[in-house]
Order: structure tokens, then C-alpha cells, then sequence
């Protein structure tokens, strides 16, 4: 495979995913959010408890 069709193969797949919408009915922006947000604040507590040398 060439770079050429592989980027042709990627801009194809990419038109046909667009006319779908992307987003599934059961998918909440605020719950999907607000899980990224909790996630990401769980890892910066274990990081600053690991980071006991200051």
C-alpha cells in the first residue's frame, strides 16, 4: 500500500462516517463530560499523593 490510497482509503472512510451524525442516542455531553472530569481529577489526586518530595 502506498501512501497515496491509504490517505485516499482514510479521506473515504471519514466522508462516509460524517453522514451518520456520530453521535449515539444514549451519549449525554454533560454525563460524558462530567466522567472525563472525574477521571481526569482522580489521576491528578493519585499523581500529587506520589509526588511527596516537594
Amino acid at each position: 500500500m502506498s501512501l497515496t490510497s491509504t490517505a485516499h482509503q482514510l479521506v473515504t472512510l471519514a466522508a462516509e462516517g460524517g453522514e451518520h451524525g456520530g453521535n449515539h442516542p444514549s451519549l449525554q455531553p454533560i454525563v460524558t463530560g462530567g466522567g472525563a472530569f472525574l477521571v481526569l481529577m482522580l489521576l491528578l489526586w493519585v499523581t500529587t499523593r506520589f509526588n511527596r518530595d516537594r
